[in-house]
């Protein structure tokens, strides 16, 4: 069995996140340049396009977090079938090299606690594996809560502008050109602050979408490298010492 075979597929989600992430900034750089983001929270007076704004920022950075972990988690997975493929089973890997043993490493453990506890019996690791990819999914499903808040906020921002917009119309007086005058200036702010919060909301849900959908990939791949590795190399080897034992 030779260290080679094991490789993660894919590159670490890390590298392309902070790509994504400079090409982001780099365009917020822009906008602010040109004077579009000022333009906007000016115009903005229920402040709903900020309040996108922060929660975009503060999801980057539980994605961030998460994507760190999950880097983590592939370099010991690969230590772990490195340690098997040295070792020759996967009991000596229980113990590692010293270094935290990952979540892959903890499955393995409870595969072999359980081939051991039911003895003879065909080993079955569905349950624990389903256990595994929630240990590693954790909270990654929360990047689909923010993106769905992120577009909401936009919307409701939207039935605010248009409500500001209309709510003049009620009481005009179409003779009185300074009150005709005054309902266009609302009804313009009206305008703006629907479209902006419109705007924010879809671009900052989008933007979300793609930095969970790598972060879901690595974990996905992370995944299928543990089933492969368990079917393969694990549960094999514990199958064929049942009999001996």
């Amino acid at each position: 069995m030779s260290e080679r075979t094991f490789e993660l597929p894919g590159r670490d989600p890390l590298l392309p996140w902070l790509i994504f992430t400079g090409v982001s900034l780099f365009a917020f750089v822009l906008l602010w340049y040109f004077g579009l983001i000022g333009r906007m929270v000016a115009s903005d007076r229920t402040y709903i396009s900020s309040i996108i704004g922060l929660l975009y920022v503060a999801s980057s950075l539980h994605c961030l977090w998460r994507i760190l972990i999950i880097s983590r988690e592939g370099d010991a997975a690969l230590r772990t079938a490195r340690a098997i493929a040295r070792n020759g089973g996967p009991v000596s890997n229980a113990e590692g090299d010293g270094r935290p043993a990952g979540l892959v490493a903890v499955h393995i453990r409870d595969l072999v606690t359980k081939a051991a506890l039911q003895g003879a019996e065909r080993l079955d690791q569905t349950l624990l594996l389903r256990v595994l990819a929630g240990r590693l999914r954790g909270s990654n499903p929360f990047g689909a809560f923010a993106s769905d808040t992120l577009m909401k906020l936009g919307l409701l921002g939207t039935i605010i502008g248009f409500i500001m917009m209309l709510a003049p119309i009620a009481g005009l007086d179409t003779e009185n050109r300074e009150a005709v005058r005054s309902s266009m200036s609302l009804m313009s702010d009206g305008m703006a602050v629907a479209m902006y919060t419109t705007l924010v909301g879809l671009a900052g849900s989008i933007l979300l979408k793609v930095q969970y959908a790598l972060l879901d990939s690595a974990t996905a791949k992370i995944f299928a490298f543990a089933v492969d590795l368990t079917e393969v190399h694990v549960v094999s080897a514990l199958e064929s010492r049942a009999p001996a034992e």
